[in-house]
């Protein structure tokens, strides 16, 4: 995909955060509930899954505590919301290695926004703990404010028009497959990232 992109070839840079600006982990998830629980991670992980609950949560739907709630049902487990807040928000593991430095310049070339599927209590966390990371981003589009995730059509096509330019002019990262089929099939340039090299890569097709 990056064999298409050229200096001026967009105008605007949309990121993706899970995995493309910060580093997550659901294991580490799983680790701290199983600690609480005192059961096996591997137990949890089975058990865990993308349900309708995850999908109201993160469009918000529903609540924290709501969500905790459908969690001691589908895990079989009886934690508090306080420690399934705390197991919850410690997905987050820290930035992913090198993007500081490629969005700082970035930033000083075009507009950079990100664009998240999330959940108010890690809307909280990431917000306050990584502010100044995210302080690149113009304006940082959360499903659960926006009421749309990815990769739904509506929700990009309200991202596209909330920024204000042409969706062919916009330039999207994301780590999910499905996110980047999503992204093109409304018309978004897009690149699907395993890694910062990715972006790095990017960047230098567009001489930044």
């Amino acid at each position: 995909m990056t064999s298409s992109l050229s200096p001026n070839s967009v105008d605007v840079l949309l990121f993706d955060i899970g995995r493309v600006v910060l580093d997550i982990s659901f294991d580490e998830v799983m680790a701290r509930w199983a600690q609480h629980a005192g059961c096996a991670p591997a137990v949890l992980a089975k058990r865990f899954v993308v349900d309708d609950s995850f999908k109201h949560h993160e469009i918000g739907r529903i609540d924290d505590a709501a969500f905790f709630a459908n969690l001691r049902s589908s895990l079989g487990v009886d934690l508090t919301d306080a420690q399934f807040l705390e197991g919850w928000n410690a997905i987050f593991t820290g930035e992913m290695v090198g993007i500081r430095p490629l969005l700082a310049n970035a930033a000083k070339r075009m507009p950079l926004y990100a664009f998240s599927n999330t959940n108010p209590a890690h809307i909280a966390h990431f917000s306050a703990a990584y502010a100044d990371l995210l302080s690149h981003f113009r304006t940082v589009f959360l499903s659960s404010t926006i009421g749309l995730r990815k990769p739904d059509a509506e929700a990009y096509d309200h991202v596209v028009k909330a920024i204000g330019v042409p969706a062919s002019r916009i330039l999207f990262f994301d780590d999910s497959a499905a996110n980047i089929e999503g992204a093109r099939a409304r018309g978004l340039q897009a690149i699907h990232v395993t890694s910062t090299d990715d972006v790095a890569r990017a960047l230098t097709a567009l001489g930044i």
